[in-house]
């Protein structure tokens, strides 16, 4: 703290000796030794209330953090995309056509005849579907032209 060695606390002590006197030197000693006590206790008690306000301060700061990252985990918690999808297909399972129209609920509510005639009849995949449409008959090819793939003749 202060920077005073030996020979500064001699001169000191000297000039205590002669100022003071002999007589007097021991209560006055007494005297400074307890106001440097007080003095240092009070530097303690104010070093650690400090110390205590910037760990209140610190923790403070943690707790927000903490609470920011918990915030952000119930988000994540929360994220259940199966779940989600799980629920569109069972929509799509409910209704795959999106049937839940007034002329579909009609049909539906109308004679089985009427009901084979509004819905398709399922196709396997294997099934070949015939064409309404005119197929067009591949052009001929020309017998002694051909050329090989490559540009090579």
């Amino acid at each position: 703290m202060f920077d005073i060695g030996w020979s500064e606390l001699v001169v000191i002590g000297v000039v205590a000796l002669i100022a003071i006197g002999p007589k007097e030197l021991p209560g006055v000693l007494r005297t400074v030794g307890q106001y440097m006590g007080k003095i240092r206790r009070m530097a303690a008690e104010f070093q650690g209330q400090f110390q205590e306000a910037m760990r209140e301060a610190e923790m403070a700061d943690i707790k927000k953090s903490m609470d920011e990252m918990t915030d952000a985990a119930k988000g994540i918690v929360d994220f259940d995309p199966l779940g989600d999808v799980r629920k569109e297909v069972e929509g799509f399972a409910s209704d795959p056509l999106g049937t839940s129209t007034p002329a579909a609920e009609h049909a539906a509510s109308a004679s089985p005849e009427a009901v084979s005639e509004a819905t398709p009849a399922p196709v396997a995949p294997d099934t070949v579907i015939p064409s309404t449409e005119m197929p067009i008959a591949p052009a001929a090819p020309q017998s002694g032209t051909e050329e090989k793939p490559g540009g090579g003749a």
